[in-house]
């Protein structure tokens, strides 16, 4: 009894499997001969790749994936070539145009910089000659000084006796002896009338003072201590005007020029930007990151700029000194070997169209050749519609001849077989 349960599902099976075999092969005549003849009444232009790629062939073919491509029949080529969407489904997808134009391309560069001094208005109290701190006047580091402003007083027996003897020398009218007197003194930095400096008037004291108006950097005098020739007691700066410091990468260096304008932000003041130029650019490469140095000189009246301060520095280049044609940058679909833009050929239907660019701006790209102005261009959500068209293709790309446009009843009515097990 068991076994004549699993023989009769299995019989039915076969049954079913024969007949729609039999079937399937045996169409009326009349049926194949239409189809043969509305095949033959079109001229196959060529074969194109079932996903949408820009690949076509004169003969049939697969992809790499066993897919068959479509032939394309004389007629069909031009509609093959554009995407329609409806109204609502452009909304849903959020698809923009913008008309290509000319316009006058400009980039911007964000660099990170350090606020740092002018080297130019730096200024050392290094006495070239030796002697010792009588007295300080100024005693502190960051104290802001004036131009003629007493920094200290100094005593050196060196220097006391080459006053001496030029005064001597004027007083008994030894011309040779003043000269060569006076010339020592002009060597040191002290002029004939270094007397005028001393506190009070012919005393051997010497009064040093600052040569600018600045801020104290540096303080190595101490009083009463001794000093050598050249030994730098102060190191002043004047502030007024201040360099941005920034490093360019290498790729970027194109845009740069002397002269240029430049826009500095700094985070201690949001919102704020303080113009200058670039006063400077490096003529060697950082050979550990192959940057360029840029100097970005600005002015400090204020004194809000403070040296070591991090910044940003913007700076703004005209990629073109004619208009050009240009459509926005997000327009472009990218896909490694070629570029691509969709071009709105009328209400609901766009056309994919490849372009060779030029010159790129902020957003902004040149386009050389592939799209006219005034054409609209998708800039937004090309890449959605891109994906979808290629969706239809795929979807096109299966041919019913692949697939069966039936499947028999007697199939799908045929019972499983079912397993027992035998104890």
């Amino acid at each position: 009894m068991k076994v004549t349960t699993i023989i009769i599902p299995l019989v039915v099976a076969a049954l079913a499997v024969a007949i729609g075999y039999q079937w399937g092969h045996h169409l009326p005549a009349s049926v194949t001969a239409q189809a043969s003849g509305a095949k033959a009444e079109r001229k196959i232009l060529y074969y194109r790749n079932p996903m949408g790629l820009p690949d076509t062939s004169p003969v049939p073919k697969q992809d790499a994936m066993g897919m068959d491509y479509v032939a394309v029949y004389e007629g069909e080529d031009a509609a093959s070539k554009t995407i329609a969407v409806s109204a609502e489904r452009m909304q849903l997808l959020g698809v923009q145009t913008e008309a290509a134009q000319l316009r006058q391309l400009t980039r911007t560069l964000r660099v990170a910089a350090a606020i740092q001094v002018d080297e130019r208005k730096l200024h050392v109290i290094a006495p070239r000659f030796e002697g010792w701190v009588r007295q300080l006047h100024v005693n502190a580091t960051g104290q802001p000084v004036t131009q003629g402003q007493a920094l200290l007083t100094v005593y050196s027996p060196e220097l006391q006796s080459a006053k001496h003897e030029y005064q001597l020398a004027l007083e008994s009218g030894q011309d040779g002896l003043a000269q060569s007197a006076l010339q020592r003194l002009r060597n040191w930095e002290v002029a004939s009338g270094a007397a005028d400096q001393a506190a009070p008037p012919g005393s051997d004291n010497l009064v040093l003072r600052s040569p600018i108006n600045g801020v104290v950097l540096e303080k190595a005098a101490v009083a009463g201590a001794r000093f050598a020739p050249g030994e730098v007691l102060f190191k002043l700066a004047d502030l007024s005007t201040v360099w941005a410091q920034a490093d360019v990468a290498e790729q970027d260096q194109g845009m740069l020029r002397v002269g240029q304008p430049a826009s500095v932000t700094v985070d201690a003041y949001p919102g704020a930007a303080f113009t200058g130029k670039v006063s400077f650019i490096s003529p060697v490469l950082n050979p550990q990151t192959h940057t360029v140095q840029v100097r970005v000189e600005l002015a400090n009246r204020d004194g809000r700029l403070r040296p070591a301060m991090f910044a940003s520095v913007q700076l703004s280049t005209q990629k073109s000194s004619a208009a050009v044609l240009s459509i926005p940058a997000s327009a472009v679909i990218d896909s490694g070997a070629r570029q691509m833009v969709l071009v709105q050929v009328s209400s609901g239907r766009f056309a994919p169209r490849a372009v060779k660019l030029g010159q790129r701006a902020d957003d902004y790209v040149e386009v050389l050749e592939g799209v006219a102005e005034g054409e609209q261009i998708v800039t937004r959500a090309n890449f959605l519609l891109d994906a979808e068209s290629n969706l239809q293709a795929a979807l096109g790309g299966m041919s019913k001849e692949s697939m069966p446009t039936s499947i028999p009843a007697a199939t799908l009515a045929a019972p499983q077989p079912v397993h027992e097990h035998q104890h």
